[in-house]
């Protein structure tokens, strides 16, 4: 097995990476449940019952873990993809248009993980997870 050209590697250093950053967050919010009021509000604003924001678990928590795991590795990235957008939409619509002050775009890191969930979606779990896809 030659590990340079390998896609099952690859696949995997893409769920590891895609899920332990996301689960940093989770656990953010976990340890610091307070930060789920500004995330909550912002549903009610757009007509969606505050008590959804306990979602945000299950985008930051189970799914990252699916991901790390390779356990339903496209649910995991589904669910990513969808919290991602959630996250955008609430908290980031205003830098849709923006650079950083070093020219970046103001969302990269966001649609780094959009876009890095999505391909988990359509990749899969590769040869190296619990339950290979």
């Amino acid at each position: 097995m030659n590990l340079i050209k390998n896609d099952d590697t690859g696949k995997l250093v893409l769920r590891l990476t895609l899920g332990f950053l996301t689960l940093f967050h989770g656990v953010a919010k976990v340890l610091h449940p307070d930060s789920l009021e500004f995330i909550g509000g912002r549903l009610a604003g757009i007509g969606l019952p505050e008590a959804f924001v306990y979602s945000v678990y299950i985008g930051e928590i189970v799914a990252p873990l699916l991901l790390i795991t390779g356990v339903f590795v496209r649910i995991g990235g589904l669910l990513l993809v969808v919290n991602m957008l959630f996250a955008i939409g609430l908290a980031h619509m205003g830098d849709l248009l923006s650079l950083t002050e070093h020219g970046g775009y103001g969302l990269e890191l966001q649609f780094f993980y959009l876009f890095g969930a999505l391909a988990v979606v359509f990749l899969g779990s590769g040869r190296y997870a619990l339950v290979p896809d």
